[in-house]
């Protein structure tokens, strides 16, 4: 019978080593495993044998024949499985991939500048919910129901006494409420108005600045904004205060800074004034005080309201307020 199936099988173990592909896999499967292949050849010359060794001749060359059947079938698996490990895995000859970092929103930025210079002047952060009821939205701030003034805000109403806050003024009455004077805290968050254009959008920051005490009056106000606009643009900017209307504030003030992009000369950002208006202001309403609880006879103090947007267009030169929420990595990119 020529070679025994051991030697077969020693012989076939010895092949399969020196393939690489599933092609020869194939073809060694076929040479021993065939309707033609060495151990189906052998299979069928045990007829050959004494009838004697017939039974164990059988039983050896099945046994072999599914030993090289699992290997090859395993190696073939092998294969396969680092061709597709190879696609997915990471190929350590090819050029690096930089990765980019990361930045702060430039409204971020700026509302952390705002938050350091005020913390510098001596001023606490302070933060309140978004989600407001009516009372401190409005009417703790002099905002009586009905009121006109109440159509200087277009509101979200989630119900008849529960308001997306228009302004980060609640927080004020909140903190007076907590306690007594003195009282010097700023309150940065976001807002929400039904407005959207150039230079308005539904969902906006504000930080809001409120410092109550004995003897506070507008020479203070006047006093921490200069220094507030000197620190944020430079020495060099001036201010001027305008007569205004807040429900919350008499007397109350726009506040203008001079344009800092041509000088007081004139240009389209000001619309050839010179001046830009960056926040309103004024001295606390006494109806806040009573609302409270204060001594309107014993206390005073000043309140202002600034739109982050505002300040993050004036410092950085843009004239869209809507990139800050588009998302544009390009435009992001530069902060």
């Amino acid at each position: 019978m020529g070679k025994s199936i051991e030697e077969i099988k020693t012989q076939a173990l010895a092949e399969l080593e020196t393939v690489s592909s599933i092609d020869d896999i194939k073809a060694l499967s076929i040479r021993y495993l065939g309707r033609k292949g060495l151990v189906t050849l052998f299979l069928r010359d045990i007829s050959k044998l004494p009838e004697k060794e017939r039974p164990a001749a059988g039983k050896n060359t099945n046994q072999v024949k599914k030993l090289l059947k699992e290997t090859f079938d395993r190696a073939e698996s092998l294969i396969t499985e680092r061709a597709v490990s190879a696609e997915k895995g990471i190929d350590v000859s090819l050029p690096g991939r930089p990765v980019s970092a990361g930045s702060f929103h430039p409204v971020s930025l700026i509302t952390e500048q705002i938050s350091d210079i005020f913390s510098r002047l001596g001023f606490n952060i302070a933060e309140g919910p978004e989600v407001e009821t009516d009372y401190y939205n409005f009417e703790a701030l002099n905002f009586p129901k009905n009121h006109p003034a109440r159509d200087m805000q277009d509101t979200f109403f989630v119900s008849d006494d529960i308001v997306l806050r228009t302004h980060t003024s609640p927080i004020q009455v909140r903190i007076m409420e907590k306690q007594p004077p003195p009282i010097k805290v700023i309150a940065p968050g976001r807002v929400y108005r039904c407005d959207s254009d150039l230079t308005h959008t539904p969902m906006f920051h504000q930080v809001e600045g409120l410092m109550v005490d004995e003897g506070i009056s507008f020479g203070n106000l006047k006093g921490i904004l200069t220094s507030f606009v000197h620190q944020m643009f430079d020495e060099k900017t001036s201010l001027r205060f305008r007569p205004s209307f807040f429900p919350f504030t008499e007397p109350s003030a726009e506040v203008d800074i001079l344009c800092v992009i041509c000088r007081g000369k004139g240009c389209r950002v000001c619309s050839q004034t010179g001046w830009l208006e960056v926040l309103g202001a004024g001295m606390v309403h006494p109806a806040v005080f009573e609302n409270v609880g204060y001594d309107t006879a014993r206390h005073t103090g000043f309140a202002f309201g600034m739109g982050v947007e505002r300040i993050a267009m004036l410092k950085y030169g843009i004239d869209d307020l809507r990139k800050f929420f588009e998302n544009d990595i390009n435009f992001l990119g530069q902060f």
